[in-house]
């Protein structure tokens, strides 16, 4: 009994003795302007540059630290839409308690409505990023996302709406870092360019991201709320062309103590037309094309946020797309050389079809005490279903005037799943090491079913599975000017798809490895230089591999091929970043190394190689690229700043290709091989000779490309546009005149199969009006949506 008190005492001894060597800082912050409590503020404590202990204020803007060591600290306080105070405190023997109470003062920029928009778009060379700041001189550009794509650096978008990067098309589209189930180019036409807040360019991605994608990632991040109170947006336009195109969309949010509720809602309807023309040069037919597409397109997102506690958020969303619409395409064949067996071709095609794709989003985030120390999960589910009705009509007259119709419907219905659970973790191990990790599970299914009443085909069903077992792990240190960042991705990778009634299938499992490394060295302050190397893969897509009919024409059918094999590639980059004084330069330079290219074919068609052709897939040879792309930010004086930005590509490719003997009428295969390259060119200009008024001045330019079956012909044009700000910054009205002198056309000309020129033109030359306005709006009171703003921790890992 004698020795349990004897060492309770010891041990009180002990506590007092250690309780009377420490101190505590206390303290409240509040806002200069009206004396209000700040809660959620950062308060770090910090040694020699190093983070001894950071907590954040509670509701009533107080915070404390107990328990410290008797010593000098810097102590930092942050919230953002403030400036950051910065002060020091002594604790000692002689003072072993410290008040700190701060006012702090607003930044300049107030926060009154949802979307915080700059007047001009920036660019940030981050590590392992381009990140373009959507001002708004870009979201004058037009109503959706895919209208300001080709403002964009290194981005183009062509008449079909398919994004590429630096000339290459194989690239994956994230919006705020998690993939989608809808089809990009549809995708991007629906989301209001005013809910953009950057664009992520990675172009040699870590071993943190999936791996898909040669030429890199395009990562859109939308505005996220983070005021108190009732707020919210509208934006609204009409695109006048041939027929007006209408779009708006409207964006909700209300935040009361520790949940926050959010959602927005949009739509576009409107009627596209599209013209073309292919000549034969050979036997003198010609092939017109008239195409118009009816689209009614619905985009929602609901959700909520919940802070369960200072380190602890729940967050659920909701995100449905329904679309409907009715494309035709009248194809015209005219025979032209005075045979009089010759006839002449009509055939008219409807597609009609809804489109549904529904996305259920479940996420936690824990956020150790340890500054930057995070671990984050998430579940995502989305299904897709897809039905299209296709009429064809084709009419066959002869020249003595008699007409053949065949007249025959296709019926295409498509359902696919794909759920993902994925954990990513950081831990800054210190101020200068970082330590990342992750896994996930990406599942996919995959069902189409093909009905016809054309005798000349077969109904079929045809299944495509995919399942993804990913880990990573990345590792990265900071000295003084020098960094560096090395990963790695290992995955497990099973396809599986089958046809039937022809009881074709096709199996392919296999284990990658997917390195990563980046070595950055700052020069001084103003200029970092890096180095990257990545390797990634493209894996054929379901459209790619599905040997089901889906587009037709008399003359040309496409389809997939089953048993196309993933592409690799390797990649290697160096980027370079200038800070000026009154603005910044980028540039950059790229070698790749490609394995198994996936790329279009064009070939006779077995049952009537004089007259048709197939538009198919394949895999060439081993290929390598190369290019560089600059960039300039540049405020020439304060009413003029301009934005010049020139890209380069060049692809060394080798394939197959057909050529037609005319006296044989025979087609026979010929190797090819050529330099692939592509040069673009845009300047982005804007004036503002008022606070309230600005006008825009766009140029492009896209130089000409030799491909393995075509060679494709310049394209350029020139937009105009203007903005009137008023209401006290909280309205807009947009105005912009795209391709002020109708330039932008599609044309090729190629001797494969057999010699042909063409051109397609779309409307190009429209006018936009646009209106934005904010309404609602406080101060930001909470941390929760911050925590889940920046976005560069998501997209990459998952869960088994």
């Amino acid at each position: 009994m004698k020795l349990k008190f004897f060492l309770f005492a010891l041990l009180g001894v002990i506590a007092t003795a250690q309780a009377q060597n420490t101190g505590t800082v206390t303290g409240k912050i509040i806002e200069k302007s009206n004396n209000a409590p700040i809660s959620y503020a950062t308060v770090s404590l910090k040694e020699n540059g190093k983070v001894v202990s950071g907590v954040n204020t509670d509701d009533n803007g107080d915070f404390s630290f107990k328990n410290l060591a008797l010593k000098n600290y810097t102590i930092e306080i942050q919230y953002i839409g403030f400036r950051k105070y910065i002060g020091s405190v002594l604790l000692n023997e002689n003072k072993k308690s410290a008040t700190v109470n701060v006012s702090l003062e607003e930044e300049a920029t107030q926060l009154k409505g949802v979307n915080i928009v700059a007047e001009r778009s920036t660019i940030e060379q981050k590590i392992d990023r381009k990140v373009v700041t959507v001002g708004k001189d870009l979201t004058t550009a037009g109503a959706s996302a895919s209208d300001i794509m080709n403002n964009i650096p290194s981005v183009n978008v062509d008449q079909d709406g398919k994004l590429s990067l630096r000339g290459n098309d194989n690239v994956r589209v994230l919006i705020d870092g998690r993939p989608s189930n809808i089809d990009p180019a549809q995708l991007l036409k629906q989301i209001p360019s005013t809910s953009i807040k950057k664009i992520e360019l990675i172009t040699n991605p870590s071993a943190k991201y999936n791996p898909e994608g040669m030429s890199g990632i395009i990562n859109i991040i939308l505005h996220k709320n983070a005021n108190t109170g009732f707020n919210g947006s509208y934006s609204g336009g009409i695109t006048f062309g041939e027929t007006a195109k209408y779009n708006q969309s409207l964006d909700l949010n209300y935040k009361t103590g520790k949940v926050n509720f959010f959602g927005n809602a949009g739509n576009n309807f409107g009627t596209y037309f599209n013209d073309g023309h292919i000549q034969r040069l050979d036997q003198n037919v010609s092939q017109k094309l008239e195409i118009s597409n009816d689209n009614d397109n619905y985009l929602y997102k609901v959700g909520m946020d919940y802070l369960i506690n200072d380190h602890n958020t729940l967050s659920f969303y909701t995100n449905q797309n329904k679309s409907t619409g009715t494309g035709i395409v009248n194809t015209d064949i005219d025979y032209n050389n005075g045979d009089p067996e010759i006839k002449n071709i009509y055939q008219k095609s409807r597609y009609q079809g809804p489109n549904e794709t529904g996305t259920y989003n479940l996420a936690y985030k824990h956020i150790f005490k340890k500054e930057g120390h995070t671990l984050d999960f998430e579940g995502n589910y989305s299904k897709t279903t897809e039905s299209q009705n296709a009429n064809f009509d084709t009419q066959t007259t002869t020249p003595a005037n008699a007409v053949n119709s065949v007249v025959y419907n296709d019926y295409i219905h498509e359902n696919r799943k794909l759920g993902t659970l994925n954990v990513d973790y950081v831990n800054p191990l210190n101020d200068k090491t970082t330590l990342e990790a992750g896994a996930e599970a990406r599942i996919t299914r995959t069902e189409n079913i093909y009905n016809t009443t054309n005798a000349a085909f077969k109904s079929s069903v045809y299944t495509y599975d995919t399942d993804i077992y990913s880990a990573y792990v990345t590792f990265g240190q900071k000295y003084k000017k020098f960094s560096y960042q090395l990963g790695a991705r290992f995955e497990s990778y099973n396809v599986k798809s089958f046809l039937t009634p022809d009881e074709k299938n096709f199996d392919d499992d296999y284990i990658t490895l997917y390195p990563s490394a980046y070595l950055t060295y700052n020069l001084n302050e103003k200029n970092v230089l890096q180095l990257s190397y990545s390797r990634r893969v493209d894996r054929p897509s379901l459209e790619q591999t599905k040997p089901i009919r889906e587009f037709s024409t008399p003359l040309v059918t496409s389809y997939g091929n089953q048993e196309l094999r993933p592409q690799f590639t390797n990649s290697v980059e160096v980027n370079y970043t200038k800070t000026l004084e009154k603005g910044s330069i980028t540039a950059g330079v790229f070698v790749r190394a490609i394995n198994d290219q996936i790329s279009r074919t064009l070939r006779p068609d077995p049952d009537d190689p004089s007259e048709k052709q197939i538009l198919g897939f394949t895999n060439f040879d081993h290929n390598t690229a190369y290019g560089f792309d600059v960039s300039l930010n540049y405020k020439l004086t304060k009413w003029w700043d301009i934005q010049p930005a020139i890209d380069f590509s060049s692809i060394k490719q080798q394939g197959v290709v057909f050529q037609l003997d005319p006296d044989t009428n025979l087609s026979s295969p010929k190797e090819r091989h050529v330099t692939t390259s592509a040069f673009n060119a845009r300047m982005n200009s804007n004036f503002k000779p008022t606070k309230r008024l600005s006008f825009l001045l766009f140029g492009f330019y896209r130089g000409p490309v030799d491909e393995i079956q075509q060679r494709r012909n310049e394209m350029y044009k020139i937009d105009v546009g203007s903005r009137y700000t008023l209401l006290d910054n909280k309205m807009n009205i947009s105005l912009r005149f795209n391709d002020v002198f109708n330039t932008m056309k599609f044309s090729f000309d190629g001797i494969y199969p057999y010699p042909q020129t063409g051109q397609f033109t779309w409307e190009s030359q429209t006018v936009y009006l646009g209106l934005t306005y904010n309404f609602g709006g406080a101060k930001i009171k909470k941390l929760e949506r911050k925590q889940r703003e920046d976005n560069t921790n998501q997209g990459g890992g998952g869960m088994f």
